[in-house]
């Protein structure tokens, strides 16, 4: 036998019996042997209210999330819960899987800015200007943590993995490149469980959310991620880029990437779904071999994110909500019916593998999505070519980094200039689409100093509720901002033995780190963050230190 079979091996049986050893003291301390996290992007607390208590003008009132309504008869509730800010989804993610803000993380969104990191050693496809003479002599670089990193960005494999030479450097460290998971700062709860011996798995929607592995990269066994901006292509290629509903192409019109179709969405979510399916019964996601069912395991759906802001102007469809109240239109209903029945079909499966008593179900959300009400919406420029988003406001040599999704964050080239241009944007906010400005002390009161962190904006524009910064017209809503639409998400904790319970008290998807953790009997403070931030378990959860 090879000395990788051996090995191979000998973590199976070290799992076997972690999962033993976890499931005496679970028996013994009436904790949990498994948490299943999953994250609906998007997926408001109204949408959940909604579909669970029916709406009138949809399917004639009755629920149109039957198995989320069956989850909530014996479990908890959370209808305040709030995500991170920004509401993007790599802190998002970040947030979920470590218990911390940006303060801690230095994780503000997938493109970012660092002002201690060196370019990376290649340009990159979106743009990032690399070089390898460009490593230790110059210090400031755009960190580029979506598909621009992966090997290959046109393929649903991302080519396997990320390319290193589309990251940045680390001048002090030999000008190594910096994958993500060492570029924030704090373990996660997958580092946590897998010191304590158990097995993990992560699956989502592009390689840099490798994230999840935390410092060191060794925190995820099993990490499994389709590039979701990838060109559409038939699910046929077998193992994990399978799905038989899929070998032909639901939707043809909308070939650009999965993003771009409300039913081509669906084939790539499954493969994630295939995933998790195949981790309950004991195998590993592209169903190959044979390994433990993991301690914590899950996936993220993209289907109702793209169900709320998508306009698919070839078939003719647009997604969003019909109202202020949350009444979905005819194709966010039925990507809410999609997600819905794909985690009926985990909660059947763990059922029949007799692991439903055991596991924790963990509903939540990366972030949500704004605006909610379609009156609201308005575009720049796209509705207005008379109007410029923030970074355009102000002198072009004079921005080093702007994102812009529905806020703009802004990192200087000449910090000292800061306040100067904090305030072109709040004397022009007709032109930035109203909202706030913070820069200087009213951003240090959100986040770390931008003058002793590399990583934190110099400026934040949060516009008004429905401004949404984008040169086209295919989107009705976005994320990021700070907005009660951005960041008010489901939130929802169930098992067999829980009493049906709501708690209206305000509180934060970081707190899912923590709890998880302990859910498993695990330490919370194992967590840098919740050290770090004091994050707190999620009340009403546990009836008291030691018992559920």
């Amino acid at each position: 036998m090879s000395l990788k079979k051996c090995l191979s091996g000998l973590t199976l049986i070290v799992a076997t019996m972690f999962a033993c050893a976890v499931g005496a003291a679970a028996e013994e301390n009436h904790h949990y042997r498994h948490v299943l996290l999953i994250s609906v992007d998007g997926m408001h607390a109204i949408d959940l209210e909604n579909c669970s208590k029916g709406v009138s003008s949809v399917k004639g009132g009755s629920t149109y999330c039957p198995n989320l309504s069956e989850l909530l008869q014996h479990g908890v509730k959370y209808t305040a819960a709030s995500t991170s800010k920004p509401s993007d989804s790599f802190p998002g993610l970040t947030a979920l899987v470590t218990g911390a803000t940006p303060r801690s993380t230095g994780a503000f969104y997938d493109v970012s800015y660092d002002r201690s990191l060196s370019p990376p050693k290649v340009t990159t496809p979106y743009g990032i200007v690399g070089g390898a003479n460009l490593c230790p002599g110059t210090v400031g670089t755009q960190v580029g943590y979506d598909e621009e990193a992966d090997i290959n960005l046109n393929s649903i494999t991302a080519g396997g993995g990320i390319n290193p030479d589309y990251l940045p450097r680390d001048p002090k460290n030999g000008c190594q490149p910096v994958y993500p998971h060492d570029f924030i700062r704090v373990n996660t709860i997958f580092n946590v469980v897998k010191q304590s011996g158990g097995y993990t798995a992560w699956s989502d929607k592009h390689q840099s959310y490798e994230l999840t592995k935390g410092p060191g990269g060794k925190g995820v066994d099993d990490f499994f991620s389709p590039e979701i901006n990838s060109p559409v292509v038939p699910l046929n290629l077998g193992g994990a880029f399978d799905v038989a509903a899929c070998h032909t192409i639901p939707d043809p019109t909308s070939l650009a990437d999965w993003t771009s179709s409300f039913q081509n969405i669906q084939c790539y979510d499954t493969l994630k779904v295939q995933a998790v399916l195949r981790w309950i019964d004991g195998r590993t996601h592209d169903g190959s071999k044979s390994a433990p069912v993991p301690t914590v395991f899950g996936m993220n759906f993209q289907a109702v994110s793209i169900g709320q802001k998508l306009v698919e102007k070839s078939i003719g469809v647009t997604g969003g909500y019909l109202d202020a109240f949350g009444t979905p239109s005819p194709a966010l209903e039925g990507e809410i019916e999609f997600v819905d029945f794909s985690i009926g079909r985990m909660v059947q499966e763990l059922k029949s593998r007799g692991l439903l008593d055991s596991t924790l179900i963990v509903i939540s959300a990366k972030h949500g999505q704004s605006p909610i009400d379609p009156n609201r919406v308005l575009r720049i420029p796209a509705d207005n070519t008379a109007l410029e988003a923030p970074s355009a406001a102000l002198p072009g040599a004079d921005v080093a980094q702007a994102l812009e999704d529905d806020i703009s964050l802004i990192w200087l080239t000449d910090q000292t200039k800061t306040l100067a241009d904090a305030s072109i944007l709040s004397k022009n906010l007709s032109l930035v689409g109203g909202g706030e400005v913070f820069a200087g002390r009213t951003m240090n009161l959100l986040f770390n100093d931008p003058l002793k962190d590399p990583r934190t904006p110099d400026i934040i524009v949060t516009p008004n509720i429905g401004v949404v910064y984008t040169g086209g017209t295919k989107k009705v809503s976005e994320h990021g901002g700070f907005a009660h639409d951005d960041t008010n998400v489901l939130m929802l904790l169930s098992s067999p033995d829980l009493p049906r319970k709501t708690f209206n008290g305000s509180v934060e998807t970081r707190q899912l780190a923590p709890t998880i953790l302990k859910a498993l009997g695990l330490d919370p403070d194992s967590l840098d963050g919740v050290r770090k931030e004091k994050t707190q378990v999620l009340p009403f959860l546990f009836d008291d230190d030691d018992e559920r």
